[in-house]
Order: C-alpha cells, then sequence, then structure tokens
C-alpha cells in the first residue's frame, strides 16, 4: 500500500477508535436530542463532570462536537447533520446484527 492509502486508513482507523469508547458514543448518542450543558449530559450518561468534560474536549478536538457559551453555561452539540446520519445507520446495522454482534469472539469490549 501507498503512505497516502495507509494515511488514509489510519485516520480512519482513529475515527472508529474513538467512536468505539463507551463513553464518547454515550456523549453522542445523549448529544442527538440537541444541545446540552455538562452537568445534563453527566446527570444523562452517570459519568463524572470531570470525565464528561474530558471526553467532550477530545471529541470538540476531532470535530465532531462544537460548543457555545452563553453566560455562564457551556452548550454542547453534535458539530454535523453526518455524524447524526452516521449514529441512525450504525443503530440499523446494530439492530438488524444484533445477535451476531453480541455472539462475536473477535472484538472483545475492553472500556466497559
Amino acid at each position: 500500500m501507498s503512505a497516502t492509502i495507509d494515511t488514509a486508513l489510519s485516520v480512519r482507523a482513529k475515527f472508529f477508535r474513538g467512536l468505539a469508547d463507551s463513553s464518547r458514543l454515550a456523549l453522542l448518542l445523549a448529544l442527538r436530542q440537541g444541545e446540552k450543558t455538562v452537568s445534563t449530559l453527566s446527570e444523562e450518561t452517570g459519568l463524572s463532570q470531570s470525565n464528561v468534560s474530558n471526553h467532550l474536549a477530545c471529541l470538540k478536538d476531532c470535530g465532531l462536537v462544537l460548543n457555545r457559551q452563553e453566560w455562564r453555561h457551556v452548550y454542547y452539540r453534535i458539530a454535523d447533520e453526518k455524524i447524526l446520519h452516521l449514529l441512525n445507520v450504525a443503530d440499523e446495522v446494530v439492530a438488524d446484527n444484533a445477535q451476531r454482534i453480541a455472539d462475536c469472539v473477535n472484538y472483545c469490549i475492553h472500556d466497559e
């Protein structure tokens, strides 16, 4: 493979590894309903506020979420409709293959 293809695959793999983290995925799923603050996301996901903040910073750095400040509150939202579409398609694929995915021995969940 060429260096360009290797780089493109590496970036894609990194993107999906980011989504594979259960905390970041929970935050993205919670943000599907619209803007939320760190405290709201913490309540909805059961993650600590510091954990939520750290993961949101990662998601923001990668361009998956945006934020806006309104007085003392910072509101986070999904950055692009394509991310919402990706999450919806993923839901469909998982629903269609739930038992096979659950039974798969090739992929282990390490962060739960």
